[in-house]
């Protein structure tokens, strides 16, 4: 999501890029669903918007000082329309997902997000429910191979997967390191063509815990329900099975028009300064203006003399 470990300082991805998406104009009612530091919230802020933030991480909404148009709302983006109708809100100018884990959940260790630093396994944004230690432990091992084969893209999961349950069997595997470690000595050779060999694995926990590739298709169907006529949608993703989902959602949904060909990447010099903006794609559609059947017809001529 964001590009640094301060969630007072720390540089929005693509800034430029989504401000030039959203277009916000002053007195214009914005929704960041995935607020996070708030970097790109300050930003639309700056330009005289209004933003309803969402975050389901409590820890990250104790981060934030007051910001004057920012209005805080706890749970998850997929939730965008009942979260705003409870604040008496039921159309904005524009939405903006940045989807993923944000830079200051992972660089804090105790959130167990990384596989380099020892942490407990929990990997859970909104810090309830079933955390990475349960599915670790307790999943069949058929269908732990499958998710970390499904989310993570990792042809080597079936061997990961036996190679967790043959460790399990002898003592619950409680921390990121350890993790970490059994996967490395399960993985051909220890090593993943120059990426950590845990790397696809995390990634496919983190993503099964939270169920972000759900939320992000509830999020997505949300985002187009809430946006008036001419609102705009700006998304960012960091991995492909995230921009297939977001690629798939504004060529199929009739009522967005999409603004991006392709997805806009960084800049080298944005990589350079932010090393976590290389994987990052932005995609941003519009609403396209709807008209009731006949509407047209009725206000410009009479029907017979469209029918001569």
């Amino acid at each position: 999501m964001d590009g640094s470990s301060d969630a007072l300082t720390h540089l929005p991805v693509l800034a430029a890029e989504v401000l030039e998406a959203l277009d916000p104009q002053p007195g214009e009612v914005f929704v960041d669903g995935t607020l996070g530091g708030a970097g790109h919230t300050r930003l639309l802020l700056k330009a005289g918007a209004q933003v309803y933030g969402i975050d389901q991480d409590p820890y990250a909404l104790s981060r934030l000082g007051e910001l004057e148009g920012l209005s805080i709302l706890q749970g998850n983006y997929r939730d965008m329309v009942s979260l705003l109708a409870e604040q008496g809100v039921t159309q904005v100018s524009g939405v903006l997902l940045d989807i993923g884990v944000s830079s200051f959940q992972l660089d804090d260790a105790q959130r167990g997000f990384s596989y380099h630093t020892e942490a407990p396994l929990d990997m859970r944004m909104s810090q309830e429910g079933e955390s990475a230690y349960d599915v670790i432990n307790e999943l069949p091992t058929e269908e732990l191979a499958a998710l970390i084969f499904e989310y993570g893209e990792e042809r080597h999961s079936r061997r990961i997967a036996r190679a967790i349950e043959a460790e399990r069997e002898k003592a619950p595997i409680a921390t990121t390191t350890q993790l970490a470690e059994i996967i490395k000595r399960a993985y051909p050779g220890g090593h993943a063509r120059g990426i950590h060999p845990a790397r696809r694995s995390f990634q496919a926990l983190r993503i099964y815990v939270n169920d972000e590739l759900g939320a992000l298709r509830g999020g997505l169907e949300a985002a187009s329900t809430l946006l008036a006529p001419g609102g705009r949608l700006a998304v960012i993703s960091f991995h492909s099975l995230e921009d297939r989902i977001v690629k798939r959602f504004l060529k199929t949904n009739s009522q967005l028009e999409a603004l991006t060909k392709r997805p806009v990447e960084a800049s080298e010099d944005e990589q350079s300064r932010n090393p976590r903006a290389r994987s990052a794609k932005l995609r941003a559609a519009r609403k396209v203006e709807t008209q009731l059947p006949g509407q047209q017809l009725t206000e410009q001529q009479p029907e017979q003399q469209a029918s001569e």
